[in-house]
């Protein structure tokens, strides 16, 4: 099958000066051949090696075995070829729940070519056509219960012109297209040629200066997260039932639930609702033993243990990332559990965790040490790095890095002397281990999504009542942070409650609802310096002006 017919990812990759520099030689399992497709490697490549009748996936409902996954994906992959006319380097949006059919479109997109940008369910058409935009993409396959944005999405561009050839296929039950067109295709499919260094996929993660940023991944990269973090930290065996709560959206929730258990052979219960509620009773029913959730999840589920009482003993080892894990949160789940919680840090440049640490290596309150395959320091103002103990800039550089789409300004302030700046403050000790501190820029990472302060102004700034509006990221006991919008009322407008939830409620329309301001405080004036640029740290501190 030829390949890289639509150039478009190759093209918008940012010159290879800027990349980061790429190290795959720390550890043995990073010696990939030139020519790979990680779909294949992980999904047929897993059947061949013996786990055709294996399940991979446990969900509400039933169960698929490895060949049955790898029986749909290579229909999917016909449909994708055949009737959709996908050709090598297309980009395919993909939107729906974890469960299996959403698994069976993303190992179909790769199996034939295309670039997977997987997309979060609860977004709106706002948001996934600048993704689409962003991407230049026409083709997209959604889940039937929630393709009415993704339909809008695929027919207009943001500029409101028709997307030419654009295209929106549903999935989800008998009666949807793409399993009407899969019905006459064949379950074998002779998969493309990629090469390692070619883009699998493109995540997107909300920025600090308003819209999302397209980070672009190869096929090596996708192995990589499963040789590095899995193998020498979390150490899970074939027999192991995976489950957590992020979507594939979210590169934690792709590593975690869906990738890393595929890599092993193992299996992963997938969860279309996973509020921590929804969480702890299907791990009181499905017994799985490793799960991946943020924070607030495992705070909230300690509450669970204690009013309800039910048997969540099955879990052995449990992960968190997405937000930092307090200390609190640490010693709650312990106490409650038994368990001492495995912590780590990752980016969507970064595609998954490189600092962690599980078992007896644990040291409470610090994320962890660095993961084989990767290196990490702390560095000052200059690049040069700090002495032990004293706080600075995280940087880190391994099998994979920031690679933004078309975007060389913040490519450029991502990626500094072939070190990867991930925007958090952290001190390493004297034996390795770092200790978070804070982050760098105006990032809200609330309830372990990571949210755009700029993003949500934009849309405030579109209600009629709204004059000016700063949003920033405050305290919260529960959430980490809390998105709180300071609003500057168009004359003629009166402050109150009635005010404020018409404004959340207008958010939770344009943008996707976890976003809303959850804090809206009504003031006369926003803190800006003498030249006029709004002072966020102020509002942090308590300083608006009303």
């Amino acid at each position: 099958m030829t390949r890289h017919i639509d150039t478009f990812t190759r093209d918008s990759l940012p010159p290879r000066e800027l990349w980061p520099e790429m190290r795959y030689d720390r550890i043995p399992e990073l010696a990939y051949p030139d020519r790979l497709n990680c779909a294949v490697e992980l999904l047929d490549g897993m059947v061949a090696r013996g786990a055709r009748d294996r399940p991979v996936f446990r969900f509400p409902g039933g169960s698929w075995t490895y060949s049955e996954l790898l029986a749909r994906a290579n229909r999917i992959a016909h449909v994708l070829v055949d009737d959709l006319g996908l050709v090598a380097g297309n980009r395919v949006l993909l939107r729906g729940f974890n469960n299996p059919m959403m698994a069976a479109c993303w190992f179909a997109v790769l199996k034939a070519g295309g670039v997977v940008v997987c997309t979060m369910p609860l977004l709106r058409t706002r948001e996934l056509t600048f993704t689409a935009d962003k991407a230049h993409i026409t083709l997209a396959l959604t889940d039937a219960r929630i393709a009415a944005d993704c339909d809008q999405a695929m027919a207009t561009t943001g500029r409101g012109t028709p997307r030419a050839n654009g295209r929106c296929v549903s999935f989800g039950n008998d009666d949807a297209e793409l399993e009407h067109l899969m019905r006459s295709k064949p379950d074998t499919f002779e998969n493309c040629d990629t090469a390692a260094d070619d883009v699998a996929l493109i995540a997107f993660t909300s920025g600090t200066t308003g819209e999302g940023k397209g980070t672009m991944h190869f096929h090596r990269d996708v192995l990589a997260i499963c040789d590095c973090f899995p193998t020498y930290v979390l150490q899970a065996s074939a027999d192991d039932l995976f489950c957590g709560s992020p979507p594939f959206a979210f590169t934690y929730g792709l590593g975690g639930i869906l990738l890393f258990p595929m890599r092993i052979g193992a299996t992963a219960l997938l969860l279309e609702q996973a509020a921590p509620p929804q969480l702890f009773e299907a791990v009181s029913t499905y017994r799985p033993t490793v799960a991946f959730t943020a924070p607030t999840a495992y705070r909230a589920m300690c509450n669970l243990v204690k009013d309800r009482g039910a048997d969540i003993a099955s879990l052995r080892k449990c992960v968190s990332a997405g937000e930092t894990l307090p200390r609190g949160t640490f010693d709650a789940w312990e106490r409650a559990t038994g368990i001492r919680i495995i912590d780590g840090i990752g980016a969507t440049e970064m595609l998954h965790i490189f600092i962690s640490a599980s078992g007896d290596a644990i040291r409470p309150g610090a994320t962890g040490r660095v993961v084989p395959g990767y290196e990490a320091r702390v560095i000052d103002e200059d690049g040069e790095p700090v002495k032990d103990g004293e706080i600075g800039k995280l940087a880190v550089r391994g099998p994979t890095g920031c690679r933004y789409l078309d975007n060389l300004e913040r490519q450029k302030a991502y990626v500094q002397d072939g070190w990867n700046l991930t925007g958090d403050s952290y001190v390493r000790d004297s034996d390795g281990y770092f200790w978070y501190q804070a982050r760098t820029d105006d990032m809200i990472i609330s309830a372990g999504y990571n949210i755009s302060g700029p993003e949500v102004e934009n849309v405030m700034l579109l209600h009629p009542r709204v004059k000016e509006c700063a949003v920033v990221g405050l305290p919260d006991d529960e959430r980490g942070q809390v998105v709180s919008a300071f609003v500057v009322l168009a004359d003629g407008a009166s402050a109150g409650p009635e005010l404020a939830k018409d404004m959340q409620d207008f958010v939770k329309r344009e943008i996707a609802p976890y976003k809303y301001p959850r804090r809206v405080e009504f003031v006369d004036a926003l803190p800006r310096t003498a030249t006029g640029k709004l002072q966020r740290f102020r509002l942090r501190k308590g300083e608006g002006e009303s």
